[in-house]
């Protein structure tokens, strides 16, 4: 079958079903749509109250394969793996399974999921504002997915295909065993990934100087794709009277992405290729110590090797100029201990106190040259290393069925060291309070405050230099980074109702302290580096509304938006600006329906309008894109076989890139537009259980 025959089939399966069920809703022969989430077995508990139970019927015309499939369906509720940086406070997701997060912060709560087929689930609790004896670790909402007992033996076999229009088609696949006898448990997974930009393609690229005279005109096309392989093991099960949770994985991985433009008379290439290996293993023990006393523990190590070059070459005229090519090779550690001793002291009250060491190191080596000649970069080749320690105590106490108060506090110390084309070592100290109140006047509404001083998670990669040829940039590194802080506020109101039926909207303001951006550094080089202090303000709007009382039975209408405003003064030109790299507004309007008795789910998505900006001292990038599509369609002939058909499209993508040709006064040297028409793509998945 050709590529396009390939899309029109793709196109015309995401539409008919949603065409067909408008055309003659009242045919389709529907199951039953649950009145309400809660359990028609509720938690007498006064403790647990507010906190909303899904038993599986719930998901029962969903179909789900697996247990991420019902948490995805949670009305209100946005799967978040956290950010995935150094230390585990603050840095893991939204998801829990058993009352705890999973033992490795790279094993994420939805990758655990993925491979726990849905009949295992007994329940899932979704956690609003808090619960005693639950870190929500600063999250508003979690997902807490309490598993059944028993003996089983199951697989999961997947395979992914996504297929490019004029672009590289990618396939891999993975299979995952999973064995539960009583307490224990223990899997294995074996991946073949694959990743790619959902923003390439042909285009035209188009360079004028300050007074609007053409200074190029070419043609345009990029590509991006990787894939990676790796294996990972789990166990479960009971050890010395508690519990242990283990985790390893090791695996290989590789990126590369090109860039060309052209023209009668020019000819230029930008290039970047990474290959990486990694592991990691992550031990998680906890145990009862008294009545109403436990014990949890963890160990966590990671591990990464990686080579990179950048290249980039061009021929004017018939005369190619010097290759600049930037190449580095280094690797990354990190180690982490820590253990807390959690009291329940009553059904509504819930101390802890704990601490955390952690350990993370950089060494990298990187070199720079044009046409073959060495250039001189600071921070070239670094080694940074951190050791940090973190004492923490943190109550949550149920006041009532209607008030849940939520308060802790952290204090960090730190001592980040550098060696090699830099020696350097400094120590910080902070205490990092933070408080919740969730208050619950009437069943469907509720009430949620937090405030709390957060402090950012550094990029070791920002401490050594690095090249972005792509926009014609090559940074330094700079050794003088200090973590971001904010003192952060935020107010969230959410209404439900009509069983499935969700208003959430959350205000936010941010106080800024050290915002990490890009920073000149002497008279021509720049890095990423604290511009000075800063405010983020936030307004976010998420709406769920099942569609059954409208006429259209088992449909969700939805709606999410995070509206961004940021500032902070531009260390170059003294003028406020917004920070870089936040999105403004990504709007998200989406449809879904299930349609039981054709055993399918058919859904589509519109982002009307995305976009962010990156501000440097000596030029400033923007890109927007609009009209970005996402349309599925997924058929469940049988409990254990799942195949899935997805469509993206979107009108444009365009890059804006303004260079400067002093700083002092800021003038334009040139203006540079890249309109690039992004790949139609289908992504095709099909997964058996058995």
């Amino acid at each position: 079958m050709s590529k396009s025959a390939l899309f029109a089939t793709a196109a015309a399966l995401l539409f008919a079903a949603g065409a067909a069920q408008a055309a003659d809703t009242a045919q389709a022969a529907q199951a039953p749509v649950p009145t309400g989430p809660v359990s028609q077995a509720p938690l007498d508990d006064a403790a647990q109250k507010g906190v909303l139970v899904f038993v599986p019927d719930f998901f029962s015309t969903l179909r789900p394969n697996t247990a991420l499939d019902m948490v995805e369906r949670l009305p209100g509720f946005v799967v978040n793996d956290g950010a995935g940086t150094r230390g585990f406070e603050g840095s893991v997701g939204n998801i829990l399974i058993n009352n705890n997060r999973p033992a490795s912060k790279n094993d994420t709560g939805s990758n655990v999921l993925s491979r726990t087929p849905a009949n295992q689930v007994e329940r899932i609790e979704l956690i609003r504002g808090g619960a005693p004896g639950i870190d929500m670790q600063g999250y508003g909402v979690v997902a807490n997915v309490i598993l059944k007992k028993g003996v089983s033996r199951q697989s999961i076999l997947t395979h992914n295909s996504a297929i490019f229009d004029g672009g590289k088609d990618l396939y891999g696949g993975s299979y995952q065993f999973t064995a539960r006898d009583g307490e224990k448990s223990w899997g294995v997974t074996l991946s073949d990934g694959i990743s790619s930009s959902d923003s390439n393609g042909d285009g035209r690229l188009t360079r004028r100087s300050a007074a609007g005279a053409l200074l190029r005109d070419e043609s345009f096309l990029n590509d991006g794709y990787g894939g990676s392989t790796g294996i990972r093991g789990n166990y479960s099960g009971p050890v010395a009277g508690g519990k242990l949770e283990a985790t390893a994985k090791y695996g290989i991985s590789n990126w590369d992405e090109w860039q060309e433009t052209a023209s009668p008379t020019a000819f230029r290439r930008s290039a970047y290729e990474e290959d990486n290996k990694s592991g990691e293993l992550g031990l998680t023990y906890t145990r009862p110590l008294a009545p109403r006393w436990s014990l949890e523990t963890r160990a966590i190590h990671e591990f990464s090797s990686y080579d990179e070059v950048a290249t980039y070459g061009q021929t004017v005229g018939g005369v190619a100029g010097g290759e600049e090519r930037f190449t580095a090779e280094g690797k990354t550690q990190e180690s982490i201990l820590r253990a807390l001793v959690r009291h329940e002291r009553s059904a509504g009250l819930t101390l802890e106190a704990g601490g955390e060491v952690a350990y993370n190191m950089l060494d990298v080596d990187q070199a720079y040259s044009v046409g073959g000649t060495p250039i001189v970069l600071p921070s070239a080749s670094v080694k940074v290393e951190e050791l940090r320690g973190e004492l923490f105590t943190k109550g949550t106490w149920r006041v009532n069925p209607k008030l849940t108060l939520e308060g802790g506090l952290r204090l960090e110390t730190s001592t980040i060291s550098q060696s090699g084309d830099a020696d350097q070592e400094k120590s910080f100290f902070y205490a990092k309070p933070r408080f919740q109140a969730t208050w619950t006047p009437k069943a469907g509404h509720q009430v949620r405050f937090r405030f709390e001083r957060e402090l950012g998670q550094l990029d070791f990669g920002d401490f050594a230099a690095s090249a972005e040829f792509s926009e014609g940039n090559v940074y330094a590194g700079n050794v003088d980074l200090v973590p971001e802080q904010r003192w952060i506020s935020e107010l969230s109101y959410e209404r439900r109702f009509w069983g499935q039926g969700v208003v959430a909207l959350t205000l936010r303001h941010d106080e800024i302290i050290g915002v990490i951006d890009r920073l000149p550094i002497g008279a021509n080089q720049s890095a990423t580096g604290n511009i000075g202090d800063g405010t983020l303000d936030k307004l976010a709007l998420n709406i769920v509304v099942p569609t059954d009382k409208l006429g259209i039975k088992g449909g969700r209408f939805t709606f999410k938006n995070d509206w961004n405003q940021t500032k902070v003064v531009d260390p170059t030109t003294g003028k406020e600006r917004p920070i870089s790299q936040v999105r403004p507004t990504q709007a998200n309007l989406g449809f879904e329906q299930d349609i039981v008795s054709w055993k399918t789910q058919w859904g589509i998505n519109w982002l009307p309008l995305l976009g962010q900006g990156t501000y440097g001292p000596d030029q400033t990038s923007k890109w927007r894109g609009t009209n970005y599509y996402e349309a599925f369609v997924e058929y469940k002939p049988t409990t254990t076989l799942a195949i899935r058909a997805q469509l993206n499209l979107w009108d444009d993508f365009v890059i804006t890139r303004t260079v400067y040709a002093s700083r002092s006064p800021r003038t334009i040297d040139y203006v540079e537009v890249r309109d690039i028409d992004p790949r139609t793509f289908v992504q095709l998945r099909v997964r058996k259980t058995f």
